[in-house]
């Protein structure tokens, strides 16, 4: 018969994970009982800062929804300029409040205090998987910039500006919904369509405005059923061909059109402005463009009114700003008109003294 197992050694075992921190000259019960206070005011403290970041992020997931409305409101209404605007305020705050609230929702280490109050999604793996987008497996927001996706696709998407019917572009998106679904064609579609349109390519602008209307419509739909925007192409072409939804669609076509003319329209008045004021810059600032209070001399003289009373070979020295012709023509008059006419020039700012 075999000797028994000793568990002996086994009858006075200390479970501390504390233990090796204590100095041999400071008192065990009072090391542990001042350790295990801090341990539980920590954990108080991350308990209260967690429910103050959820109360935060709770309160942004409203303005955050409204944000994401205005923005694609925005988006139909303006005619404008595409890029390089900056994010408002408070979605930069909704994106603070969500990184500090990931960071507050970590999982904080375990200790012997605690371990028998653990929950059960503080210890046992998470079974969700996430979930990829339906559709094709192109990522639609795989071009980093608007610039890098014009040179690889503009071809493509002038291919599909020229369609002449909705037929023709179910079927060329349907192959090439991975490019012309995303946000940048659509970007592109609206410009090309106010450049026609400013170009005076009017039935040209109509076209392009059609097609850019069909990816909007395509976009809003894919976000109302919450899928991608390549699972509902096919639905919404099947959509236009009841008579309600086709008018619908060409009404709201119509509007994009006529708000692209008005945007055209302005943009050419801006432009106008523009060429003239750098034509003025040219040829340098005339008096005339100056008010009378900021043109007016030292002497409180308009040098308009004074330039129009000098003789004409005074005019033309200062008009040519020729020293030399100017003292050529003072020594030909008389030194008190001479005279006259220089303290006048003078006041007005014509002449520093």
């Amino acid at each position: 018969m075999s000797k028994p197992f000793d568990y002996s050694k086994w009858d006075n075992i200390e479970l501390s994970d504390d233990e090796e921190d204590c100095h041999p000259n400071i008192d065990k019960e009072s090391w542990f009982r001042m350790k295990h206070r801090s341990r539980v005011e920590r954990e108080e403290n991350e308990a209260k800062d967690r429910a103050r970041i959820e109360q935060k992020v709770a309160g942004y997931a409203e303005p955050k929804e409204d944000l994401k409305k205005v923005s694609e409101t925005m988006r139909q209404t303006q005619i404008g300029a595409t890029d390089g605007e900056k994010k408002p305020a408070a979605v930069k705050s909704t994106a603070d409040s969500d990184a500090e609230a990931t960071t507050a929702t970590k999982p904080t280490p375990a200790n012997t205090d605690s371990a028998p109050n653990n929950t059960s999604n503080d210890t046992s793996p998470s079974l969700a998987t996430k979930s990829s987008p339906a559709g094709p497996a192109r990522d639609l927001g795989a071009m980093d910039t608007y610039h890098e996706f014009t040179e690889k696709y503009a071809d493509l998407v002038e291919q599909f500006m020229a369609l002449p019917d909705l037929a023709g572009s179910e079927e060329f998106l349907l192959r090439h919904g991975d490019v012309l679904l995303q946000e940048n064609a659509s970007n592109y579609l609206l410009l090309a369509s106010l450049e026609d349109e400013m170009n005076g390519y009017h039935d040209k602008m109509k076209r392009t405005a059609r097609q850019s209307q069909i990816i909007t419509s395509i976009a809003e739909l894919a976000k109302t059923v919450k899928t991608h925007p390549g699972n509902v192409i096919r639905p919404f072409f099947q959509r236009l061909k009841e008579r309600l939804h086709l008018e619908e669609f060409l009404a709201q076509t119509k509007a994009f059109q006529e708000k692209i003319v008005s945007r055209a329209v302005v943009k050419r008045q801006e432009i106008d402005r523009e060429r003239a004021q750098e034509a003025r810059n040219e040829k340098g600032t005339s008096l005339e463009d100056i008010p009378l209070e900021q043109r007016l001399g030292p002497g409180g003289l308009d040098p308009l009114e004074v330039i129009e009373t000098l003789p004409p070979g005074m005019v033309a020295a200062f008009e040519s700003r020729d020293v030399e012709q100017l003292k050529q023509v003072l020594m030909e008059m008389d030194a008190d008109e001479a005279e006259a006419h220089m303290k006048r020039c003078i006041d007005a700012g014509l002449w520093v003294a």
